[in-house]
């Protein structure tokens, strides 16, 4: 009686801990395996996910509170079953922004690549959001993402009487960061070199370029998630890619009308590609004002 009474109270404490963050399944996996849960802090290696609508905060200006309201709950009632049922954790909503983890709290060796299907599918579903809440006369969404993968500290934070089960560490704010470079580069999902490489090949990526996030001294190689490489992408965007490409690469080696011509060549394919206007702009200002001779490639971002 006093094992089952035992038994009762801790799968009681493990349902209400993570109920509001994880998905059922999930959940189930904890109860049949306890043993492997560990609540206090720790040292693991998982991939962080931050999400967050463009220009939401000017838009909900123009609708009352109840409109934004149930405009944000009908949006991240979507972003959540999609990040849920791909075996993440929300860690917290932020107003429109979303904070998520992959690879606890149980380990999964797949969580890098469950991160980026995740994003690709919200992108997909937000498409669809998008279409109907436009068709309703609604505020057209777009949101931007960003994930990287590393070591971190998880557990449960906080007071005594008042905690989350969240995450920690330099690793966590790059992934930060990296959503809100997207508005640099026109993209939508962007994620670090960790996360691609841990990722694999089964995800279709174009290199962005070397960053220096603030407060760190070092770059970071970025990069662009495309898509699941199977489903494959359109001819003209398949051209723009390549182009892109080469035009990175004349970028790199300072031949600069080399690449504004490839650029142009990308754009002429995708007109509203937004890396390849980025780097005609960089080219042209290297024209007039070229790079020191010890120049590295690295952009570093003046803003959060």
């Amino acid at each position: 009686a006093f094992s089952y009474a035992t038994e009762g109270r801790q799968t009681r404490q493990i349902k209400q801990t993570f109920s509001h963050y994880m998905s059922d399944l999930l959940i189930q996996d904890i109860l049949r395996n306890p043993d492997k849960l560990r609540l206090g802090g720790e040292k693991r290696v998982l991939t962080v996910f931050f999400s967050d609508l463009a220009g939401f905060t000017s838009l909900s200006e123009k609708l009352s509170a109840e409109e934004v309201v149930r405009l944000l709950n009908r949006y991240l009632t979507a972003m959540t079953d999609i990040i849920l049922d791909s075996g993440g954790i929300i860690d917290k909503y932020e107003g429109d922004a979303i904070m998520a983890e992959f690879g606890a709290p149980l380990p999964d060796d797949e969580h890098a690549l469950k991160s980026c299907l995740a994003a690709i599918d919200m992108q997909k579903r937000l498409a669809v959001l998008r279409e109907k809440l436009l068709s309703e006369g609604r505020p057209e969404l777009r949101a931007r993402v960003g994930i990287n993968s590393g070591a971190m500290v998880i557990g449960n934070m906080g007071s005594s009487r008042i905690f989350d089960y969240t995450v920690m560490g330099d690793n966590v704010n790059l992934s930060s960061r990296l959503e809100g470079a997207n508005k640099i580069y026109g993209t939508n999902i962007m994620c670090s070199e960790a996360t691609r490489k841990m990722a694999g090949d089964s995800i279709l990526t174009r290199e962005l370029d070397i960053l220096r996030v603030k407060g760190k001294t070092t770059g970071v190689l970025v990069h662009e998630i495309i898509g699941r490489r199977s489903e494959g992408i359109p001819e003209n965007r398949e051209q723009c890619l390549n182009r892109y490409g080469q035009g990175l690469a004349a970028y790199k080696e300072q031949r600069w009308d080399d690449g504004i011509q490839l650029f142009t060549e990308a754009l002429s394919f995708d007109g509203d590609d937004g890396p390849s206007k980025l780097y005609i702009r960089r080219c042209n200002e290297f024209k007039l004002n070229p790079p020191p001779e010890d120049w590295d490639g690295i952009f570093t971002m003046r803003t959060k």
